[in-house]
């Protein structure tokens, strides 16, 4: 957090007087205002945000919701042209979500999860089957994919699975999941779920396969639904296996690739939580420039000029890491580096709005969503691969292992 400020010192009195708050640079928007951001912000006034209180209160955001998000285009940005999806580069992707999550943390978290970590993976490493067989639902909104790699007792080491996964012993073949997965976006709306599980827990990540489990396969069920601090509204949950029976063609990639199918997905998946956690740090800023009396304390102006500062700050690695990922660049380094600032930002930036709009932005019920944000802007820090993993990520890059 932000220390002590520093004093104020005095301008002589021939200077002109301090700029309020009001007159200090505002915070930006995406540099090009697309089609598909302007789109962005507009569905966010008339669908969104009329709405956010009653969604973050009831912990749901109600299925019709999905299919007006899917009607308009959002949930097939990444998903290209000839798969029913929109075709965007990584950079309007970004720029898009952005927007999407100034104006609900939740539903960009629940798209983001959808395109970046399901659909995406599916892309790069289904067959042509598997790819006509879900990308276009998922571009249209009539299915939602899933992620399923954490475990109850396995976060971020995810060589070691509990989750198993054998060779059906019947004739028409097929593999059999044993276990379970926890902390799961999009569970039970999903109709696919990409499931890592492990053949032998002695072979770490070389045993660790990827199986697509679709929704009412016999055996798998969605147990407990997570009553969470903040992103109320997208679902997180417990999926459970039990003599789960899925068909020869459910494996994604080949035995043994699952492991390299997850960290893949998830360098990729970090460029999304990173643009997330710009909209949330540019709404928290943008609620506190709103809700902040007049005339403010030179130390609320010194702490909405560095709130001001780590938005901008994480654009540029956002975008620095979509356009890397765009150009076909090694882009693993930057997306770490996006994630890991934009994520404590948007933390820094809603908790010390707290601090400079004071007793008001604590209200629940209240005009100031402040409070919301703040909630929602925690669990951005260890979604995608934690603070500690991102920092040994970029750490082992500079250094070395």
């Amino acid at each position: 957090m932000d220390g002590p400020f520093a004093s104020h010192v005095s301008e002589p009195s021939a200077a002109p007087p301090p700029a309020t708050v009001s007159e200090a640079p505002r915070p930006t928007s995406p540099e090009s205002a697309s089609e598909w951001v302007a789109k962005a912000r507009a569905f966010c006034e008339e669908r969104v945000r009329p709405n956010l209180r009653t969604w973050d209160r009831e912990d749901l955001i109600p299925d019709d919701f999905f299919r007006a998000f899917g009607d308009a285009g959002f949930l097939g940005l990444t998903i290209p042209k000839a798969y029913g999806g929109q075709g965007l580069s990584t950079l309007e992707f970004a720029r898009t979500l952005e927007e999407l999550a100034a104006g609900s943390g939740a539903a960009a978290t629940m798209m983001a999860v959808d395109l970046s970590v399901a659909a995406m993976p599916i892309l790069q490493w289904g067959t042509e089957d598997q790819r006509q067989t879900f990308l276009p639902k998922i571009a249209r909104g009539t299915w939602i994919g899933a992620f399923g790699l954490t475990e109850p007792s396995v976060g971020s080491d995810s060589q070691h699975l509990a989750t198993r996964y054998r060779r059906a012993a019947t004739p028409a073949g097929g593999w059999v999941l044993d276990g379970s997965k926890m902390f799961i976006t999009n569970a039970a709306s999903s109709e696919v779920v990409l499931v890592f599980a492990t053949s032998d827990p002695a072979l770490e990540a070389k045993g660790i396969s990827c199986l697509l489990v679709r929704k009412g396969t016999p055996g798998f069920s969605v147990a407990q639904r997570l009553d969470k601090m903040g992103i109320r509204g997208s679902e997180t949950m417990e999926l459970v296996f039990e003599n789960c029976h899925v068909p020869e063609d459910a494996l994604l990639g080949k035995e043994g690739q699952g492991f390299k199918i997850a960290m893949t997905a998830l360098e990729g998946g970090r460029i999304g939580i990173a643009a997330c956690s710009l909209g949330i740090a540019r709404a928290a800023l943008e609620e506190t420039l709103r809700c902040l009396p007049r005339p403010a304390e030179d130390w609320q102006r010194s702490a909405v000029a560095r709130m001001f500062v780590d938005v901008e700050a994480s654009r540029a690695l956002v975008e620095k890491a979509a356009r890397l990922r765009d150009q076909g660049s090694d882009f693993a380094g930057a997306a770490s580096a996006a994630k890991l600032f934009a994520s404590q930002a948007a933390f820094r930036i809603a908790s010390r709005g707290l601090d400079v709009v004071g007793r008001s932005s604590f209200d629940r019920e209240g005009a100031c969503q402040l409070e919301q944000l703040f909630r929602d802007s925690r669990v951005l820090t260890i979604v995608e691969g934690t603070t500690e993993i991102q920092e040994l990520i970029l750490g082992r890059r500079l250094l070395g292992r």
